[in-house]
């Protein structure tokens, strides 16, 4: 009885029910047979599949009871989890990375003498996190996904124990990461204090009425703008806005490459989807304290900072790992323009296309720089473009899409996106454009300096090892795809777009 009261369906968080027995199986198989290196990676790919089979049943659940009018969302545990199309489709997401992200550590791991079990379950249990982000209906379960996500990833970005740059990695994310959670914490509980709940929806009602939900008083604004202004720097930290970034490029320089390629793309979609669940649910509704107004200008002038600091610097940038680093400090403020339109499928869309080119660009890195990374200054590529040429070729490829060149998967991430502020009338998308334009200059400096620069002739060309080779070419398939043929999925979005339940 108290089950049922409780709404304690188990279905529909299946897809974090088998990603995390996954983590758990990958922790015990390492721990019983230290030679199981390969065979950790197909229990943990075997647990995507299943987990990615089970959301598309999903998926399909909640089209059947959109169209029959049920409601545009499940929900399951007394409102703490919500199931609609915004949570799955960045659950699918954070799928594909953590699939990219298993694959490419393989060689990795086996190549540095590292212990495999423990990084794919926290490779696992990160992915639990990221999804519960996605799927939270409060702003409890949010901050609790946020914390087995992180607390994974600090782990991983000082996988490589004895390197004292993964150390300072893995040191300077915790205390970001701790800066994010104390703002982040602060002001759940002050709108908290303001309005008497903690569920996305319940809080919408009470910004509606001006009122606390617990005491039936007036609700006292202040507290909620200071609550409202914390959580937005709380999540400034977390996907790395300007002036929230720093240390990200530190960060991203001192991790190993396969981690990099994953905690760039899943905690940062996943920041995203926590971000759109919070502001646009509980917070774009109207009230007479106009809120909305606030936070919206707030964000337009954070979206144009992030992008002018991010690809100004950039260009100044002579480490490969440091210039993707500020590039995805750029990538997060065209993402913002998708979310100052109140569109979460742009947003969605712009996160899986980064993602692939990115964990793409970071595969080629991963080979390019050589043992234990050290060659991740440009000016130690000169002239390898010729001797790894198939490489230079998969990173030119990588680099334009994430310019946003035609034909490519970043330059309909970025159409969509530009497209839909237009429409809506955000002038800041001429902006974005003009920064666009201007990341060419650092996004083509890595082939200027392969093809263009005379070397070592003497120097070997890197050894490609095979899961970095099959990154990679899923890496591309990827891109071409969402560049040459995103009809599909397009329609899918577009379909799925008016089922979430967003207020404004």
């Amino acid at each position: 009885m108290q089950a049922q009261a409780l709404n304690l369906n188990y279905y529909y968080v299946l897809p974090h029910i088998i990603v995390a027995v996954t983590g758990i199986m990958s922790l015990l198989f390492g721990a019983f047979n230290k030679k199981a290196h390969r065979d950790l990676v197909f229990i943990n790919l075997a647990g995507i599949f299943t987990a990615g089979a089970s959301t598309w049943k999903l998926w399909n659940l909640v089209t059947t009871a959109s169209q029959d009018g049920v409601g545009k969302s499940l929900t399951a545990f007394s409102g703490m989890v919500v199931l609609d199309h915004m949570s799955l489709a960045f659950i699918f997401i954070f799928l594909i990375v953590a699939f990219l992200g298993t694959i490419l550590s393989l060689n990795f791991l086996e190549d540095e003498d590292l212990s495999p079990e423990e990084f794919y379950s926290l490779l696992m249990f990160s992915t639990v996190g990221m999804m519960l982000m996605a799927s939270s209906g409060d702003m409890v379960m949010i901050f609790l996904g946020l914390e087995i996500s992180s607390i994974a990833t600090y782990v991983l970005a000082g996988y490589r124990r004895k390197d004292l740059r993964s150390n300072e990695s893995a040191l300077k994310y915790f205390i970001l990461g701790s800066l994010s959670t104390a703002f982040l914490l602060y002001g759940m509980a002050l709108v908290y204090g303001a309005t008497g709940t903690t569920n996305l929806e319940s809080i919408a009602t009470a910004i509606k009425q001006g009122t606390n939900l617990v005491t039936s008083q007036p609700m006292t604004v202040e507290i909620l703008y200071i609550g409202v202004a914390m959580l937005l720097v709380g999540f400034g930290f977390k996907i790395a806005t300007a002036p929230f970034h720093v240390w990200t490029p530190d960060v991203y320089q001192g991790a190993p490459s396969a981690v990099t390629a994953f905690m760039a793309s899943g905690p940062k979609a996943a920041g995203f989807v926590a971000f759109l669940r919070i502001f646009v649910i509980a917070f774009a509704a109207d009230t007479s304290f106009e809120l909305n107004a606030t936070w919206t200008s707030i964000l337009q002038v954070l979206a144009i900072l992030t992008m002018i600091i991010g690809n100004v610097v950039a260009l100044s940038q002579t480490d490969i790992k440091r210039i993707l680093a500020y590039s995805s400090i750029a990538h997060a403020g065209y993402a913002l323009i998708g979310f100052l339109a109140n569109d979460w499928t742009s947003v969605a869309f712009y996160m899986l296309t980064y993602s692939v080119m990115n964990i793409g660009a970071f595969a080629v890195i991963s080979v390019m720089a050589g043992k234990n990374e050290q060659n991740t200054e440009l000016e130690t590529w000169a002239g390898m473009g010729f001797k790894s040429l198939g490489l230079s070729i998969a990173l030119l490829i990588f680099m334009l899409s994430m310019a946003g060149m035609p034909l490519t998967g970043g330059f309909m991430g970025k159409f969509l996106v530009f497209k839909t502020a237009w429409d809506k009338g955000l002038s800041l998308v001429i902006v974005a454009v003009l920064n666009s334009a201007a990341s060419i200059y650092y996004y083509l400096r890595p082939m200027v300096v392969l093809f263009f620069r005379e070397g070592n002739e003497e120097t070997p060309a890197p050894l490609l090892s095979w899961s970095a080779y099959v990154t990679i070419l899923l890496a591309l398939a990827g891109t071409f795809y969402l560049g040459l043929m995103p009809g599909k999925l397009f329609s899918l979005l577009e379909a799925a777009r008016d089922t979430v339940a967003l207020v404004r």
